[in-house]
């Protein structure tokens, strides 16, 4: 049976751990590993990507492998074609395949009939590899994730619920702080709270996504004045650790959720995670194909 990954549940902790440590080593000497030497992964991108496509393109490559990327709007996906139909063609040309798309249950559609490994590159409801990301950006922050607390300011989204996943195999505190409508599902298992400031207090990561995400357009003008009093400045990040840093899963609305003094300033780890995601998604495609 094919070992998948869709929402970062897969993984225990010493399986976490041993992913987080091959990540920082493959950082180290990105292209160490022939892993994937003639191996194709598919990459299907049915949402807009920066980070995602370039990250998983350079590190197939960087792997030996070769990636195939695949739009949704060229896939007869497009002309409904059932995903079923779709995971069988695939697994006889591919060794992998990695989905960029809306619905979560298009994901556990694929994997339940694909006889290859399917990752998840995001979906409304989850984004493990950018919590794996994460982990790897805050490991490197503090040398260990033992004892860590990490808030988590805004919606609780797909962002928020994978952190929350992953925190809890990884032994990480994490604390989220939403107004009343978006909150987090407390089945999720972080610590929920309304205030931003009592989630930031001895803190040593502060964390932010964008207030309107793709498919949110239509209440955008409510979902900015519901955040309002959630944005990452300053002021807020001062009340955590002195030693505190500012994270951010990028792309960024400057002035909204986050302000430029603390994106492009001295405290913010913004652009190491945006690169850890090559390093830590490579030591993911590692194990999914060990």
């Amino acid at each position: 049976m094919a070992r998948h990954f869709l929402t970062g549940a897969e993984l225990d902790g010493a399986a976490l751990a041993a992913l987080l440590a091959r990540a920082a080593e493959l950082k180290s000497a990105p292209r160490s590993s022939r892993a994937l030497a003639g191996r194709t992964v598919a990459l299907v991108f049915e949402k807009p990507s920066t980070r995602t496509r370039v990250s998983f393109e350079v590190g197939v490559v960087e792997l030996e492998g070769h990636p195939l990327i695949l739009r949704g709007d060229e896939m007869q996906l497009s002309r409904g074609e059932p995903l079923r139909d779709t995971a069988l063609v695939l697994s006889r040309h591919v060794d992998a395949v990695g989905v960029r798309t809306g619905a979560h249950a298009s994901v556990e559609e694929l994997a339940a009939h694909a006889s290859v490994p399917v990752f998840n590159m995001l979906t409304a409801e989850h984004h493990p590899c950018q919590a794996l990301a994460d982990l790897l950006t805050l490991r490197e922050a503090f040398g260990s994730l033992a004892g860590l607390r990490l808030a988590y300011v805004g919606d609780g989204n797909n962002v928020a619920r994978s952190l929350a996943i992953l925190c809890a195999i990884a032994g990480v505190e994490l604390v989220v702080a939403s107004p009343e409508g978006f909150e987090l599902d407390a089945a999720a298992g972080a610590t929920l709270v309304r205030d931003p400031a009592e989630a930031v207090r001895g803190a040593h990561a502060v964390y932010t996504d964008v207030w309107v995400s793709m498919g949110d357009e239509e209440t955008a003008a409510q979902r900015r004045a519901a955040l309002a009093g959630y944005r990452l400045d300053d002021a807020l990040l001062d009340l955590a650790r002195p030693d505190a840093i500012a994270l951010h899963d990028l792309p960024a609305h400057v002035g909204e959720e986050i302000t430029a003094e603390v994106l492009y300033g001295p405290r913010q780890r913004v652009w190491d995670q945006a690169e850890n995601r090559r390093h830590a998604q490579k030591a993911m495609l590692e194990w999914l194909l060990a």
